[in-house]
């Protein structure tokens, strides 16, 4: 049998071309629905503070708890806090805020292994994308604080750092929350993007480490005392084209 015998004839293969073109098409139709029917239901969020960490830390780990009582000082101090939704640090995260009195927001994802939202939600968002969910995160957020975590969480801070870093995104403060973790990483960021000049020195300005829950939250009033918390002009402008 040869190759032409094997493979699918013209009119098939128009026919397979025109049922995928079809199928994108319709695809990229509910992309566009997902990023508008997320940023109506975010628009009345603001302040707010998004927090990232591991799906996979047990309610007793010590994580857990600072991440809660950062997400409790933050909403008892008027800013809504955006997580994942899932389990582990973004369900402390939620819990957090909560029970305090801000609102707790969760931006779930549709995974294959599903993942079940945690209870702790004023506001449950559903994304079956990761790109259009981690846009919600920087362009509703004025801060980051950032717990231990895995790929998904690396992939979320690195986003902003590089959206801020190429001024694709205002400067919002960046908080690593838990040294011991993230040390060993800002060292290697030093000893090699550094001085192989992959960045530029000053680029570690745009992440703060502190563990303390308190300073936390005064670093970002801290951040925004002199100019407050609603975007300015400019600032507008870059959100729009994020």
């Amino acid at each position: 049998m040869s190759l032409s015998d094997k493979l699918p004839q013209t009119s098939d293969r128009y026919a397979m071309m025109q049922r995928f073109r079809s199928r994108e098409a319709w695809h990229v139709l509910k992309i566009l629905s997902e990023f508008v029917e997320s940023a109506e239901e975010l628009q009345g969020i603001t302040p707010a503070v998004s927090i990232f960490g591991s799906a996979r830390t047990a309610r007793d780990h010590p994580y857990y708890k600072q991440a809660e009582e950062v997400a409790r000082l933050l909403s008892d101090a008027g800013f809504s806090v955006l997580s994942g939704g899932g389990p582990g640090i973004m369900e402390a995260a939620n819990k957090g805020a909560f029970y305090g009195k801000s609102p707790s927001v969760g931006l779930n994802i549709v995974l294959p292994h599903e993942q079940k939202p945690n209870e702790y939600q004023d506001l449950s968002l559903r994304f079956n994308h990761f790109f259009s969910r981690k846009v919600m995160f920087v362009k509703h957020a004025i801060a980051y604080v950032v717990m231990p975590g895995g790929f998904g969480t690396l992939d979320e801070t690195f986003e902003a750092l590089t959206l801020v870093q190429t001024g694709k995104s205002r400067r919002i403060p960046i908080i690593l929350c838990g040294k011991d973790f993230w040390q060993g990483l800002i060292d290697w960021v030093k000893t090699r993007m550094v001085s192989e000049k992959m960045i530029n020195p000053e680029d570690l300005n745009l992440v703060q480490l502190i563990d303390d829950p308190l300073e936390i939250v005064e670093t970002i009033f801290k951040h925004y005392e002199t100019r407050g918390f609603e975007a300015l002009p400019e600032e507008r402008e870059q959100l729009l084209n994020l």
